[in-house]
């Protein structure tokens, strides 16, 4: 799927320089880029989501550290 990406001159600039020295394309950094921080980026997501719904429900929270008192951590 085609995509189209605006980067700032610097991004650009280090970009097209570890591509000259690797001798591998931009597309292949771009994606390589993409690929390690995506998990992280959907997880961050989840867990806004999460939050956000336990917030919302009403139930009652706690302090987590008296939590992890209560379970011995």
């Amino acid at each position: 799927m085609p995509l189209s990406v605006r980067l700032t001159p610097d991004e650009e600039a280090r970009l097209d320089a570890l591509a000259a020295r690797t001798g591998r394309s931009k597309t292949f950094y771009v994606r390589e880029a993409i690929g390690a921080h995506l998990d992280e980026l959907e997880e961050r997501y989840w867990a806004d989501e999460v939050v956000r719904d336990w917030e919302n429900s009403g139930k009652p929270s706690r302090p987590a550290t008296e939590l992890w008192d209560e379970l011995g951590v």
